[in-house]
């Protein structure tokens, strides 16, 4: 396999095209193929028949023979005309960025849910290239009058693959509003998502603080597509929900985006979003804002957020105290963890708690000695601070969160906030 890198001559992409090739090589290791080579051409702009220009492109043809490679991969997203024009050019197999990324994910679903999810993203791709797909039945095709066989079963494709897309949209608003149904029944507790780049972390700091290990982690790309929720405690009577995400990448295919949206509406749903940063990778910078792009496109910018950074035990000292220095000029209230000893993850643990404790309002709950059950609620989902008996009423100083202090109001107990006492 051949990788192939274009990067606009005025972008800055040119000049990290060595690093976008790397990740692209890990992308391919993924789905496992193996890179025989790579070429690389900065381009002012895309061609718009064959992406390269013409020269480039019989250099790659004569560089794939040379290589014996059957496939070639562009790190950039081809136009269908352009991957149909490179394949007719080569006459090898082409694919795109996006192509490959859908092809991981294929691999990488396991539950139900990611697997219509991804299914619905290679529809979406597949549906304006099926042309290109029946290339082999171009000699049927021909201008009004002509309306072979090959036309005939590719307007049928389509229809199917339309009608298929519309059922999996279906069932997949199904599982939102599945998911929406199980949030509201949780909302006592602090909901925070991990999101980051893919490969940062998130699953492994989800089964450290969650001390699971039936999480699955590998040190890999898109390791886990599937959503998982744990509880995590905090303290006592103080407990958060933590769920991972689908790790982000750059040029993160937009169908793959949107066939995802019911995953990601935890994200939107989320009290404080985690974004985990692999301290240790050469690329943080970059791998940070293309998480916060992906985060803007789905509606989640504004958010309340805080920076993880993780695997510090990856950093030399000296490494690691610039940059603290560094990221507590630029992001004051981040964050330094590491997965491998249980005390390296107490800052994330603190950090949760305080957030868990900022949803919660100081209250004087004042309630009948024969309320039982909902004593025992507030016992269960507050913090009682302190409690006694007045005039024939049980009087509690306490930190409520808004579902629990909804659900005392309704029935009929006295509420009011009231101001800390040092």
């Amino acid at each position: 396999m051949v990788l192939v890198g274009a990067p606009l001559k005025r972008s800055d992409a040119r000049h990290h095209v060595g690093e976008h090739l790397e990740e692209l090589a890990q992308l391919a290791d993924t789905a496992g193929a193996i890179v025989v080579g790579e070429m690389v051409q900065n381009i002012d702009k895309p061609n718009a028949a064959t992406y390269l220009g013409k020269g480039k492109v019989e250099e790659l043809s004569r560089f794939i023979a040379e290589k014996d490679a059957s496939l070639v991969i562009f790190d950039d997203e081809l136009s269908p005309s352009q991957g149909k024009n490179l394949e007719d050019a080569t006459g090898k197999r082409v694919m795109d960025r996006a192509e490959l990324i859908l092809d991981i994910f294929a691999t990488r679903a396991r539950s139900k849910e990611a697997k219509m999810q991804v299914e619905l993203a290679q529809l979406q791709y597949m549906l304006p290239r099926l042309t290109r797909m029946w290339a082999h039945l171009e000699k049927f095709r021909g201008g009004i009058g002509v309306r072979g066989p090959g036309e005939t079963q590719l307007e049928t494709d389509r229809r199917l693959i339309n009608h298929r897309i519309k059922i999996l949209k279906q069932r997949l608003d199904e599982v939102e509003r599945a998911r929406e149904t199980q949030r509201a029944a949780r909302r006592n507790e602090l909901l925070a998502s991990l999101v980051g780049y893919t490969n940062a972390g998130k699953s492994s700091i989800l089964r450290a603080l969650s001390k699971s290990p039936d999480i699955f982690v590998e040190d890999r790309l898109f390791a886990t597509l599937d959503p998982l929720t744990r509880e995590i405690s905090l303290a006592e009577s103080y407990k958060a929900l933590l769920s991972d995400t689908v790790g982000f990448i750059r040029k993160l295919p937009h169908n793959l985006v949107a066939s995802f949206r019911a995953t990601l509406e935890e994200v939107l749903q989320s009290d404080l979003l985690l974004h985990v940063v692999d301290a240790s990778h050469p690329r943080w910078e970059e791998q940070r804002f293309v998480v916060d792009e992906v985060l803007a496109e789905i509606g989640a910018a504004d958010k309340t957020k805080l920076y993880i950074f993780n695997k510090i035990d990856l950093l030399d000292p000296e490494s690691l105290a610039g940059l603290r220095e560094r990221i507590g000029n630029l992001i004051p209230n981040a964050v330094f963890v590491s997965t491998v000893t249980e005390d390296a993850l107490e800052p994330l643990r603190r950090a949760l708690l305080s957030a868990s404790r900022k949803d919660r309002t100081l209250s004087e709950i004042r309630i009948s000695s024969s309320e039982g059950k909902l004593l025992s609620e507030i016992h269960r989902f507050g913090e009682v601070l302190d409690q006694r008996s007045e005039n024939g009423e049980i009087v509690l100083r306490a930190r409520i969160g808004p579902a629990t202090a909804g659900r005392l109001e309704r029935a009929g107990v006295s509420v009011s906030a009231v101001r800390p006492v040092d």
